[in-house]
């Protein structure tokens, strides 16, 4: 009987993983609601990148985001209003998708290392924080706003619903990575819980 190489397995675990995130993002990101008052539209986009952060941690989902902004920039329409191509990214809300990085990585770090819910929450606060950071420097950059203003118009009003959807990846973005690994199909370099 053959043994199985057991790095090439969970080699493809991680692949399959990665890319299941990047397309539940595709998925997620294009789903918006555009607000009269800002360009920004309401996205279950940061709620997808954090429970991609928490199933994959801060490498592979840091990666699954990389992957869907290079599937957005090639035209496809994945980015909010079913939109896609450079000019998505050069526009006003192109700094609050490379933001998507910054919330992946910093996020996925602590659901990675760490194993306490408060600790979690902290992360996808300073997370959403790097993402509002760039997302609103580019946006004043663009519209010509003062920081005040691009506050006022890409982050203050949404606050409450990027709560919710923390609180959400809460409840079920580790229930779902416990159910990865008692099915044996967590990726190699993710933490167990």
């Amino acid at each position: 009987m053959k043994r199985e190489n057991t790095g090439d397995h969970n080699k493809t675990k991680a692949m399959v993983l990665t890319a299941l995130m990047a397309a539940i993002l595709c998925i997620a990101g294009p789903l918006s609601l555009a607000v009269p008052f800002s360009p920004v539209p309401l996205s279950l986009a940061t709620m997808a990148v954090c429970f991609s952060a928490c199933i994959l941690g801060w490498k592979l989902g840091t990666l699954s985001v990389f992957i869907y902004l290079l599937i957005g920039l090639c035209g496809l329409p994945v980015f909010s209003g079913f939109s896609g191509g450079v000019a998505k990214l050069a526009g006003p809300t192109g700094g609050y998708l490379i933001g998507y990085l910054f919330l992946a990585f910093i996020s996925g770090w602590f659901f990675h290392y760490f194993r306490r819910p408060a600790v979690w929450a902290a992360g996808m606060v300073l997370g959403n924080a790097a993402c509002y950071l760039a997302g609103t420097a580019w946006l004043c950059f663009q519209a010509h706003l003062t920081f005040p203003q691009g506050l006022l118009m890409g982050v203050i009003p949404y606050l409450p619903g990027d709560l919710v959807k923390m609180l959400l990846v809460l409840v079920t973005g580790p229930a779902v990575k416990k159910r990865l690994l008692a099915a044996g199909l967590s990726a190699a370099d993710t933490d167990s819980l």
